[in-house]
C-alpha cells in the first residue's frame, strides 16, 4: 500500500483484517479520532471553526494541498492510527521513492511522518479542549491511549518485492490538478485556480467542490453547497 491519507489507511486496514500481510508506505497525512469527549471529532471541528478557515490563516499557500486526517467511518465509525498497525502487524514504510528490478526504494523517512500525523491529532484535541473550555460546555474529559508502536519498527530503505512476498501494489497517493482543457492563465504557480470564492478573472469561468476555494470546506458536502449558491447568486445577478 502506498498512501496513507483517509483512502490509504482505510484499505490497508481492510487488507489486513483479511488476513494478507501489508507493506504500508506512509506520508505525512494526520489523523483525528473518530470521537472526542462525547461528540463526533467533526463535528466538535465544525463548532469550533476549524472549517471556516480561510486560506491567508494557512501558514504557506502549499499547505492547501494537504490531504484530511485519516479516520474511518466503517462499523459505525472508528479510529485509524499508524502506531495502532504497527502494533497489529502492519510493517510501516517511509516514502517510495521508485522501483527498479522487483525492488522498492524507500526514503528514511517513517519516523518523521509519524510525527507529523501524533502532531495534528495532538493539535485537533487542543483546539477542542480550547473550544470546551471557552464556552463552559459540559464535555467530561477523555483520554486518548498514546501509542508508539511505529517508533519501534525498523527503518527500510530497500524492499524485494519477490522475497518479501509483494504481489500487488495499491497506489492511494493522491492526485494532481489538470486544468489543461482550459486554455486560459487560471492558475498560480502552485497550479491552484486564481480565483475568489470560485469567481475568476475570465467572465463565465467558475470553480466549486475544490478545497480552500474560500473555506476549508469548500471541498467538503459540508461547505460546497454555500459556495455553489454564491456562484449561482453571482451568475444570476449578470
Amino acid at each position: 500500500m502506498v498512501g496513507s491519507g483517509q483512502s490509504g489507511c482505510q484499505i490497508a486496514e481492510e487488507l489486513h483484517k483479511a488476513g494478507r500481510r501489508v507493506f504500508h508506505s506512509v506520508g505525512g497525512a494526520g489523523r483525528a479520532p473518530r470521537c472526542y469527549r462525547g461528540k463526533d471529532t467533526y463535528e466538535w471541528l465544525t463548532l469550533a471553526g476549524f472549517f471556516d478557515r480561510t486560506p491567508d490563516m494557512l501558514p504557506t499557500p502549499q499547505a492547501r494541498f494537504a490531504a484530511n486526517p485519516h479516520v474511518s467511518g466503517a462499523g459505525g465509525g472508528h479510529d485509524l492510527n499508524l502506531h495502532q498497525f504497527a502494533r497489529d502487524g502492519v510493517t510501516l514504510l517511509g516514502h517510495l521513492t521508485g522501483a527498479s528490478d522487483g525492488r522498492l526504494g524507500l526514503a528514511p523517512d517513517l519516523h518523521e511522518s509519524l510525527a507529523k500525523s501524533d502532531q495534528l491529532e495532538a493539535r485537533v484535541l487542543g483546539l477542542i479542549d480550547s473550544y470546551i473550555a471557552r464556552t463552559g460546555l459540559d464535555a467530561p474529559p477523555a483520554r486518548l491511549p498514546a501509542l508508539r508502536d511505529g517508533y519501534d519498527q525498523s527503518i527500510i530503505t530497500e524492499l524485494d518485492v519477490q522475497e518479501a512476498g509483494i504481489t500487488t501494489v495499491i497506489w492511494a497517493a493522491g492526485y494532481n490538478f489538470d486544468f489543461g482543457l482550459v486554455k486560459l492563465a487560471v492558475t498560480d504557480s502552485d497550479g491552484f485556480p486564481v480565483q475568489q470564492r470560485g469567481v475568476t478573472a475570465y467572465s463565465g469561468l467558475y470553480f466549486v467542490g475544490m478545497p480552500w476555494l474560500h473555506t476549508q470546506k469548500s471541498g467538503l458536502l459540508l461547505g460546497v453547497g454555500d459556495d455553489a449558491a454564491f456562484i449561482a447568486g453571482h451568475i444570476a445577478g449578470g
